[in-house]
């Protein structure tokens, strides 16, 4: 899987032209062929990078990551993805912000938008709120560029929030057309909850694997705990996915019926719904008494399902006993995986998590270089 020893994919360019200007809240505002058109991209990327052309095409632009939670890759892949442009990265805390002291999403994205060219924002951990905080944020930039005839074009990438985490999704997924050149369809994909005692994980991950694969024809067996179901607005969406491309959404209680004859498995935590769900109204009164409790009954309802981890027995119900096993890191090794299982699949991870940096750069570029066309062309020749 050398980048350089693949051919370079073609791109649409009618679909090209249409995703100037776009942000990304979520892979399921895009159409199918505006994500394999982001995918190619990305792939023309990665293969120009590894054969060390400039890709510079931004240049001294301020490439602004503003993170609420944790994180290690994807701050990397914006750091790296927006230098590569030739764009000027800074990445700052959430705490960094006045938000905790009254400060409204809207004045945060005009105070963040009036000097930024992109923003990247994570904001994952309360329910119905990232999503809409990231929009809020869009709205105050755009207003500010409009009321002071400012031309500049300052899209938004979600790099997760409650609903989705987009830019792992579909480097996960483009991963996935490197093991599967023939594509996923009839591939059957195992997305499932995994025990962890380190906190409530959000939903995201779980809820853009689901709506974003089942796009592609993939079969894809969703299995939990009953108290860790995902919103319904995602599963509805992996339904109508799913029929639309001719693959297929199940949800089942059984982390050995989901691994039984997977061609891939996905074992990862996330919070119960319910406890995610008390989280908004100790978030909004800022109790964070309240919030330290709930992360306490989160991780004791965790513990009732301690079995529920990937192991070497479990990898062989797959298919052939060999399935790709897939998460976007960091794993908890011992519970949510076996150390066995993740010694064989370090170098997979690994691979998988550098896609987002191209997946990042694509978006970036398709939202803002205006003769992208033309360069991609040059880098495809």
């Amino acid at each position: 899987m050398n980048p350089t020893a693949q051919t370079m994919p073609a791109f649409d360019h009618g679909v090209l032209a249409a995703l100037s200007g776009r942000s990304l809240y979520t892979t399921n505002e895009w159409s199918t062929a505006e994500l394999e058109t982001l995918l190619n991209v990305a792939a023309i990327f990665q293969q120009a990078d590894f054969k060390k052309r400039s890709l510079a095409m931004l240049p001294d632009e301020l490439a602004y990551g503003l993170f609420f939670d944790n994180s290690t890759r994807t701050r990397s892949a914006w750091a790296g993805g927006s230098a590569r442009l030739g764009m000027r990265p800074v990445i700052s805390d959430g705490s960094s912000t006045q938000v905790s002291h009254g400060e409204t999403p809207y004045e945060t994205g005009a105070m963040l938008g009036m000097n930024a060219h992109a923003l990247g924002v994570r904001h994952d951990k309360v329910l119905g709120e990232g999503n809409h905080f990231i929009r809020e944020m869009k709205r105050g930039i755009d207003d500010y560029l409009k009321s002071t005839g400012d031309p500049r074009n300052v899209p938004i990438v979600n790099l997760q929030c409650d609903v989705d985490h987009p830019t792992q999704a579909l480097a996960d997924f483009q991963y996935l057309r490197d093991v599967f050149p023939g594509g996923v369809k009839g591939k059957r994909i195992a997305m499932s909850w995994a025990y962890s005692p380190s906190y409530a994980k959000p939903l995201s991950v779980a809820q853009g694997v689901c709506t974003l694969f089942t796009r592609f024809g993939a079969e894809v067996v969703l299995a939990h705990p009953e108290p860790y179901r995902i919103m319904d607005e995602s599963l509805a969406a992996a339904q109508k996915h799913a029929k639309e491309s001719g693959g297929s959404f199940k949800v089942v209680h059984s982390m050995d019926e989901a691994f039984s004859g997977a061609d891939v498995v996905y074992p990862k935590s996330w919070g119960p719904y319910d406890l995610m769900l008390e989280r908004v109204d100790a978030n909004r009164a800022r109790d964070n008494k309240r919030m330290t409790d709930i992360e306490q009954r989160a991780l004791t309802q965790n513990a009732k399902y301690k079995d529920w981890i990937c192991d070497e027995r479990r990898m062989g119900l797959t298919k052939d006993g060999k399935a790709l096993y897939m998460h976007p890191l960091p794993a908890d090794i011992g519970d949510e995986v076996s150390p066995g299982v993740m010694e064989q699949a370090k170098l997979d991870v690994a691979r998988q998590a550098n896609k987002k940096m191209y997946v990042i750069m694509a978006m970036l570029a398709v939202a803002k270089v205006p003769d992208l066309a033309r360069r991609l062309e040059d880098l495809r020749a």
